[in-house]
């Protein structure tokens, strides 16, 4: 009996480790296929070294919004001391508590070296600074746009790159809903199209809609929320994954991008998906995006890739943490990168990404991310993986 039962658990690892064999042969083959098929992605790696430390004991607080200007400069804006503890500033207490650390102003530019070439931002004469920061935007003719998620930010306001106020669209204590056009509800994030001199507003956190005014004058345009549809404010409850798509956006609608050929990519993100639109606001196509996210959502911002094309879109997802790489098109998932954490390469609140002229990719983290991290571009590559996880840079040596 003791010889048979050796004999049998002898057969049984034999036909695991036969199992285990094919099983990692039909993964093998899978991803041998996928990359004989041609099937190619941009691929990145994360810059640890990027960008330098900041002067002055400074620190990022939440970091809800980047930008890049036609000098490949890097902006962010961040919650500075709103979002830090009495530990990360005590140089501001008082009295202070420590010679470290206290909040950096709110916008900070960066050049491609990472180096701090300018900052500025926080309350001042003639406008209405938001109570939270979200987005900023870098214009055409380099003005900075600023929206702001606070309870009662109705505003946009745009500077120059300076810091000399321009303009404040919209009011404080607005509590404009989404069909009103004298002021905005908690605005996630502007884009500004060139060709028509408009700004499409992703309004956002209160209001469930994107509006479009002129960029100088603030003319409202048009409105329109999800499908096309006119926006309604009724309270959708919770996402339900399993439910028929909702028919208007829910809070918050937080980005709205205009590509090269002209048409406008939403983030509804709680929906967990992308919208796309003509200009004047006509519904084109959709995408899901990890459709079973629940909480705070997957479809977090985008970016276009820098090809004269377009040919890719880069989702951030803070939700799930990880970058998604899609075909823009025909908005076909690719591959994806990222994990949680806090190590360079990770994410812990992924929200707000852009692209410089390199190809280069840059997200900020909010929460307690805290931090804006740069991704190199390093060409196109076979896709061999749905998730690459960390793209740590490849290890070189001279040995």
């Amino acid at each position: 009996m003791r010889s048979q039962r050796h004999l049998w658990i002898g057969g049984a690892f034999v036909a695991l480790i036969v199992a285990l064999g094919i099983g990692q042969l039909v993964v093998e083959r899978a991803v041998n296929a996928q990359a004989k098929s041609g099937t190619q992605a941009p691929r990145f790696e994360v810059d640890p070294m990027w960008p330098k430390p900041l002067p002055n004991h400074w620190l990022l607080g939440s970091t809800i919004g980047v930008s890049v200007d036609a000098q490949d400069h890097v902006w962010i804006i961040h919650r500075s001391s709103a979002t830090l503890n009495n530990n990360e500033r005590g140089a501001e207490l008082d009295p202070p508590t420590g010679e470290c650390c206290k909040g950096a102003p709110p916008v900070l530019e960066f050049d491609q070296a990472g180096n701090l070439l300018r900052s500025w931002g926080g309350p001042g004469q003639g406008y209405e600074w938001p109570q939270s920061n979200h987005g900023i935007t870098i214009d055409y003719k380099g003005n900075v746009w600023i929206g702001g998620n606070g309870a009662d930010d109705g505003q946009v306001l745009k500077f120059t790159q300076d810091g000399k106020f321009i303009k404040q669209f919209g009011m404080e204590w607005g509590s404009a809903g989404s069909n009103d056009t004298w002021a905005f509800g908690q605005v996630a994030k502007i884009f500004v199209d060139k060709q028509a001199n408009e700004a499409y507003i992703s309004d956002g956190y209160r209001n469930h809609r994107v509006a479009v005014i002129d960029a100088d004058s603030g003319q409202f345009k048009r409105v329109w929320g999800a499908y096309g549809n006119k926006p309604d404010d009724t309270n959708l409850g919770r996402y339900n994954p399993d439910a028929p798509p909702a028919q208007q956006f829910r809070n918050p609608v937080h980005c709205a991008e205009m590509s090269i050929d002209r048409l406008v990519y939403v983030c509804d993100r709680v929906n967990d998906r992308i919208q796309v639109f003509s200009p004047d606001g006509k519904f084109v196509k959709e995408q899901f995006i990890a459709k079973r996210s629940l909480a705070d959502g997957s479809v977090w911002d985008i970016a276009f890739s820098k090809d004269a094309q377009q040919k890719y879109l880069y989702l951030a997802d803070g939700r799930n943490q990880k970058v998604y790489v899609i075909e823009r098109q025909s908005l076909q998932l690719l591959t994806s990168f990222g994990d949680g954490g806090r190590q360079p390469g990770q994410f812990f609140g992924a929200h707000s990404i852009a692209t410089d002229s390199k190809g280069n990719i840059y997200i900020t983290e909010t929460y307690e991310g805290k931090r804006v991290q740069r991704f190199v571009y390093k060409g196109l590559g076979p896709v061999t993986k749905e998730n690459q996880g960390v793209v740590w840079p490849t290890r070189t040596s001279s040995h």
